[in-house]
């Protein structure tokens, strides 16, 4: 099992007492989107208000980390910029495709800028080619991406 950081665990406690199911084996990571305070906070709104069901990942990040793409069924904590948890996901459909081949409808249900195609091809070019030039790779019309789908399963009440 992936070790749960200190500041996410009294969060992911009251999220296993919960559920009336076993969910401890499923914890996949905590995170928060993007790689900036606005953006993270925004992505992080956008999924809370059920706007944002998916998310897009350069697999070649998880294989500079040596960590697996998430699987249908793990369990995630979404934080916002600075680490405060904010709900725990649950991913219900992970695929690897070209970025070239990243549908129209996963552009529309991850749920950013106008919900296009062409808006999710431009803004997450620019992300991507971020995270590309951190893991020492081109970005390209074939660079693989993981697109992963998941709905919100226990949301933090304020």
């Amino acid at each position: 099992m992936t070790k749960i950081p200190t500041n996410i665990r009294p969060f992911w406690e009251e999220f296993l007492a919960s559920v009336d199911y076993d969910a401890a084996d499923r914890f996949y990571e905590a995170f928060h989107f993007d790689d900036n305070e606005r953006d993270a906070n925004d992505l992080a709104r956008l999924v809370l208000s059920g706007v944002k069901r998916a998310t897009a990942s350069l697999l070649w990040s998880y294989e500079e980390e040596n960590k697996p793409p998430p699987e249908p069924g793990a369990l995630s904590v979404v934080t916002n910029w600075d680490s405060e948890p904010l709900c725990v996901m649950e991913s219900t459909a992970v695929v690897i495709v070209p970025f070239a081949e990243v549908s129209e409808r996963f552009a529309a249900i991850e749920g950013e800028g106008d919900k296009t195609l062409r808006y999710w091809r431009e803004v997450h070019w620019l992300y991507f080619s971020r995270e590309c030039k951190r893991v020492g790779k081109e970005p390209s019309q074939s660079m693989p991406i993981v697109c992963e789908e998941f709905k919100v399963i226990y949301p933090r009440i304020p």
